[in-house]
């Protein structure tokens, strides 16, 4: 038996799973089919962009390194979910679910980060159009993206490892995957300096990438209403699918933030598993459709790759 006070524990337990009979094998396979979708459809717009040299410009490149964020971070969960939906007990040692933690809120750091980043490629294309090659090299999409992934793996660290090190007095999640701050609220020991760091990071990864695309989109805006109905339809194009990216990441990680920081024991227990859930499971297919739907380029790309 595996003494739990005061102790830093070997493994955890999900508290939000529950008995649904043979349904599992039914939601197993549904869940199955649904991460096959993600990976076929981000692996089809990764191959497309790596293989045609005419997409090798900086919002392409910057789309490649979103949609293969979408595979890491899908990848961080449903392979997980699947073990556990066939389970009959919902257990994790305790380095994989730290693991977990790492590369679910990594994914959503390298998410915010990115479509930051594509927020400022949109206000040099647009506003800038004539400079936008000068400003936009080679060199500087390099770097942005490598910003864009070291960043938060080295921000994201640090919370993880504190949060790793502390003394827990019990050990049951009540969500379906690991959750950092619910890891927290079992600590037993002062967590002072871990909700400290907590917020410091959370500015780092919220905040930075909100004011980039709040800046960005205000010039859009602007330059849109002064400027020619072709800067208006060039605005409208590529920044659609865009916008309707970043309202889909906030609402989600919107419901993830409240569920995690507030009690929901009185919202029904479906209603909190499908919330948590949205934010890690509708981004990752919702991004690949837009983009490879909205965008006629990449559209016709896929068309002429898939049926030759």
């Amino acid at each position: 038996m595996i003494m739990i006070n005061s102790t830093q524990v070997s493994y955890f337990t999900f508290g939000a799973y529950f008995n649904i009979g043979l349904f599992k094998y039914l939601i197993f396979l549904f869940i199955m089919c649904f991460y096959a979708l993600i990976v076929c459809t981000n692996l089809l717009l990764i191959v497309v962009i790596c293989k045609n040299r005419s997409l090798h410009e900086p919002m392409y490149l910057f789309l490649c390194s979103l949609f293969v964020n979408e595979l890491y971070g899908s990848t961080g969960l449903f392979p997980f979910l699947l073990v556990q939906i066939l389970s009959d007990i919902h257990t994790i040692y305790a380095p994989f679910c730290f693991l977990q933690i790492f590369c679910l809120y990594t994914y959503g750091s390298v998410e915010f980060y990115n479509l930051a980043v594509m927020s400022y490629d949109r206000y040099l294309a647009i506003c800038y159009p004539l400079q936008y090659h000068t400003h936009m090299t080679s060199n500087k999409v390099a770097m942005l993206i490598a910003l864009t992934w070291l960043f938060p793996f080295f921000a994201i660290a640090v919370p993880i490892f504190l949060s790793s090190s502390l003394q827990l007095c019990g050990n049951i999640i009540n969500t379906v995957y690991c959750n950092n701050y619910c890891v927290v609220k079992l600590a037993c020991s002062d967590t002072r300096m871990h909700n400290i760091y907590g917020l410091i990071n959370l500015c780092l990864v919220v905040c930075g990438p909100l004011s980039v695309i709040l800046y960005t989109y205000t010039k859009i805006l602007k330059v849109c209403f002064s400027g020619s109905k072709q800067t208006r339809q060039k605005a409208v194009s590529t920044c659609t699918p865009h916008l309707a990216s970043l309202i889909n990441f906030f609402f989600g990680s919107f419901f993830e933030i409240v569920q995690s920081r507030f009690d929901m024991s009185s919202v029904p227990m479906m209603l909190r598993i499908s919330l948590s859930l949205y934010f890690l499971t509708c981004q990752p297919i919702f991004n690949p459709l837009m983009y490879g739907l909205q965008m006629s380029k990449i559209c016709s790309l896929c068309k002429s790759l898939i049926f030759g």
